[in-house]
C-alpha cells in the first residue's frame, strides 16, 4: 500500500520589495494555518516515510514545519528542483521516481500544478487547493509506478479553514 499526501505550500509574502518568487517567506498567517494541518496529521497518527520539497523558501519553510510536527528529521526532507516552477509530469516523475520502500510520500509545492497532481487522482475534483491545503489518497499497491493502474482511494482532503483553531 502507498500513500500519497500532496501539500501546497502556506501562505507565503508578496510584500517584500526586490524579493524573488523564488525567496518569498512565510507570512505569520501561513504558520498559524500550517499549525492547524500538522495538529490535524497529528490527530490521524500520519508518519511520512519520505518528504519531497521544491525548494523554494516559502514551500521548504512549510515542509520543515510539518517535518517536525510529524517528528519527520527535517535534514531528510529532499529538496526537488524540478517542483519549482513545475508542470503536472514534473510532479508525476517525482511522483512514480519514489523509492519503492517508502510506503508514504509527501510532496510539498505550487499551485497551480499541485491541485492539477491532486485531480489527476481525485474524483470529484477540487476547484482549488488552497494555502496549507492536504490531499491524502492512497493506492493498493507496492511500486509508486504502477499507481496510474491502481484505483486511488481518498483518504482526506482538508483545508485550514475546515479545521478549528
Amino acid at each position: 500500500m502507498k500513500t500519497l499526501y500532496l501539500v501546497r505550500h502556506a501562505k507565503s509574502s508578496w510584500g517584500q520589495s526586490g524579493l524573488s518568487d523564488f525567496n518569498r517567506p512565510l507570512l505569520d498567517t501561513g504558520i498559524r494555518r500550517n499549525r492547524k494541518i500538522i495538529k490535524y496529521l497529528n490527530e490521524k497518527s500520519v508518519s511520512v516515510d519520505l518528504i519531497i520539497s521544491s525548494p523554494a523558501v516559502r514551500t521548504l519553510e512549510t515542509a520543515k514545519l510539518i517535518a517536525a510536527g510529524v517528528d519527520y528529521p527535517i535534514e531528510n526532507i529532499y529538496r526537488e528542483p524540478a517542483l519549482y516552477e513545475a508542470g503536472l509530469n514534473d510532479y508525476l516523475n517525482v511522483i512514480y521516481d519514489a523509492p519503492d520502500e517508502m510506503n508514504s510520500l509527501m510532496i510539498v509545492g505550487h499551485n497551480f500544478t499541485i491541485t492539477h497532481v491532486a485531480n489527476f487522482f481525485l474524483g470529484p475534483e477540487i476547484e482549488i487547493l488552497p494555502t496549507s491545503g492536504l490531499v491524502a489518497i492512497s493506492f493498493d499497491t507496492e511500486h509508486w509506478r504502477e499507481i496510474p493502474s491502481v484505483q486511488p482511494e481518498q483518504l482526506f482532503v482538508v483545508f485550514p479553514k475546515m479545521l478549528k483553531p
